[in-house]
């Protein structure tokens, strides 16, 4: 039977290695898909109305009544969203979402294209959810504006260690705040409907509206501000990249956590809407309209800081949806050769952890550069996302007239009408952001896509001179040559040498003799009398040098070697494996140094034969030296 690997920190800190078997707990169920991929799209209320009511607000306080109406026409495309990513699931079942959708039906680049839109959106997810996260603490406890940042990373910390943990558990964590968050909400909005606790109380903060009044509303602006309310539906998309995440019958239970998330986040935003219409919410300095929407509710007492505690903890905890999507997405990428092979490889837990760590230290970095400042963040946010759903979209009304089931022009008329919504949002995010920072996003794409070229265009080059699509030739052995570096003679060398003859009959002890004189050949002398005298069976070469490094005169001496014929040649370095890791500084300088001098050779084979110290080796009580 296979003995579980020994407990170390790693395992105390992400949990012990899982089996393959073991990973039927790591699956979620729809309830517990609310809290692993349906966070971002949920806590989006926190900063979707806002983004409205920001672009709004520039126009005065008579443009703040249209948004109602812009948020209907938003939920309306949620719901045509929420219908063409059921179908996502259910046309590809393996993940990937965009990317599965545009490679299958696209082509290549349009599948690129959707990869790198969904790598930085996902990387933007996660640096916007734990910045308005900490943003609604700050707007509730305003002392904590100081430490933004670092309450950004440590936050960011928290999140990873849990993913690397696994996904069961991180959202078995989350399930309890984001029931908190989903009730609490509704429960605010409801009160605020029909018995509102604190309408005329005053509010903190600075009215920040346009001193300008306009009665009419221009087109462009109402576009305007419905493609930055549009940031509300990020996230709509991540249950259709993780569907391999969900137990089995993982299709049916993705499809209903799908349908859960825009029912829940339909009836969020348009009851943030109305309240926001009534009582002619605006934006003001240091609260965010969320906040301002609470506290007119329920007032500034314990239900507020309750629920606003609640709020801050899951726009943290959003950032996990990204942790759920972005490394399956990689993973895919990695499948097709995209990415380096890595980002397939499972790691203890059976989650795919390099995706993970670089995920992690990637919105670690845009976090510490935008000072974990969400208004810096949301207009790079929805371009990446948009684009994705531009390219879902357009790719499943290939798909239905490719395919032509039952009613496929009612569904591709809704996909294309989807599609075009999307694009068109995506384009005015384009214009009316992109000297705010959205060119970030404009230059991130294209690099992102030209990444994954040149990795699959390696690959392809290492494929066919390494040959895997062929047949080889029968492999065929050759004489080998073991060269082994020792010190002297120990217990050390006796180990080295016998893992060398056990490698090739052909071995040759290689020692180093600084070249100073008669003590010198004194040195030379000794140490041959006691080789002849101890008699290994193996030919010992004694070389001189003038200079200070050992290490050149027996790379000179592997070369020679190398040069005389066609043989394999190893180097076989001995080395000492204390009981502690501090004390490995220690030993082993022959090895550092021969391992530097030789890492870049590929004509010989440089290998290490350890020998592990026990509390006191025999050669040290013999001679009262430690081996070298």
């Amino acid at each position: 039977m296979e003995r579980a690997p020994r407990t170390s920190l790693w395992n105390l800190l992400v949990g012990r290695p899982l089996r393959a078997s073991e990973t039927s707990k790591e699956k979620i169920s729809p309830v517990e898909g609310l809290s692993a991929l349906s966070l971002d799209a949920l806590t989006s209320v926190a900063y979707g109305p806002e983004a409205i009511i920001v672009v709004l607000g520039a126009a005065g306080a008579g443009a703040l009544g249209d948004v109602l109406p812009i948020t209907v026409a938003i939920v309306v495309l949620l719901a045509v969203l929420v219908f063409s990513y059921r179908q996502v699931i259910d046309a590809y079942p393996r993940g990937g979402g965009a990317y599965a959708v545009s490679r299958a039906n696209l082509g290549r680049r349009a599948s690129l294209v959707a990869g790198a839109a969904l790598v930085v959106d996902y990387t933007l997810t996660v640096a916007v959810s734990i910045a308005a996260g900490v943003g609604a603490l700050s707007s509730a406890f305003p002392q904590l504006s100081s430490a933004t940042v670092p309450i950004c990373l440590g936050i960011l910390l928290l999140i990873t260690v849990l993913n690397l943990r696994g996904l069961g558990e991180t959202a078995r964590a989350f399930l309890l705040p984001t029931l908190v968050f989903i009730v609490g909400l509704l429960a605010i909005i409801a009160v605020g409907l029909f018995h509102p606790l604190a309408l005329h109380v005053h509010q903190p903060g600075r009215p920040q509206l346009a001193t300008r009044g306009l009665e009419a509303v221009g087109v462009l602006l109402v576009l305007k501000a419905f493609s930055a309310g549009c940031s509300a539906l990020t996230g709509v998309e991540a249950i259709a990249n993780g569907v391999p995440l969900f137990k089995e019958p993982r299709v049916a239970r993705a499809k209903r956590t799908e349908l859960l998330l825009g029912v829940i986040l339909g009836v969020m935003l348009l009851g943030l809407a109305v309240l926001a219409r009534r009582w002619h919410v605006g934006p003001r300095s240091g609260q965010t309209v969320l906040s301002q929407i609470m506290g007119m509710a329920v007032g500034r007492h314990w239900a507020y800081y309750v629920v606003s505690i609640t709020i801050t903890l899951v726009l943290a905890l959003a950032a996990n949806t990204s942790f759920g999507g972005m490394p399956i997405l990689a993973s895919l990428l990695a499948r097709d050769d995209y990415l380096p092979h890595l980002f397939s490889l499972r790691g203890d837990r059976q989650v795919f952890a390099n995706g993970i760590v670089v995920l992690s230290v990637l919105s670690g970095v845009l976090l510490v550069a935008v000072g974990g400042n969400t208004n810096s963040l949301i207009p790079l946010f929805a371009i990446g996302v948009f684009t994705g759903f531009t390219l879902a979209q357009s790719g499943l009304v290939v798909h239905w007239w490719r395919r032509r089931p039952p009613r496929w022009r009612r569904r591709a008329a809704i996909n294309a009408f989807g599609a075009l919504v999307t694009f068109v949002a995506t384009v005015i995010f384009l214009i009316t952001k992109f000297v705010n920072g959205a060119w970030v996003v404009v230059v991130a794409i294209p690099l992102f896509v030209l990444l994954f070229t040149r990795v699959h265009l390696y690959y392809r080059r290492a494929g066919a001179m390494i040959g895997v699509r062929g047949r080889p030739a029968r492999p065929e052995g050759k004489r080998t040559q073991v060269i082994v570096p020792v010190n002297g003679i120990s217990r050390l060398t006796e180990h080295a040498l016998s893992e060398a003859l056990s490698m090739g009959e052909e071995v040759v002890a290689v020692s180093v003799v600084l070249d100073e004189g008669e003590g010198a050949d004194r040195a030379a002398e000794r140490l041959e009398r006691d080789w002849h005298a101890w008699d290994p069976g193996v030919e010992l070469v004694v070389l001189r040098t003038e200079y200070a490094s050992v290490v050149q005169p027996i790379v000179a001496f592997i070369d020679q070697a190398r040069a005389a014929g066609d043989h394999q040649i190893v180097v076989l370095i001995p080395v000492v494996v204390p009981r502690h890791l501090r004390q490995r500084v220690l030993h082993n300088q022959i090895d550092l140094l021969m391992s530097r001098a030789l890492r870049t050779r590929t004509d010989i084979v440089v290998a290490r034969v350890p020998m592990p110290l026990g509390p006191a080796s025999e050669q040290e009580e013999a001679t009262g030296r430690p081996p070298r």
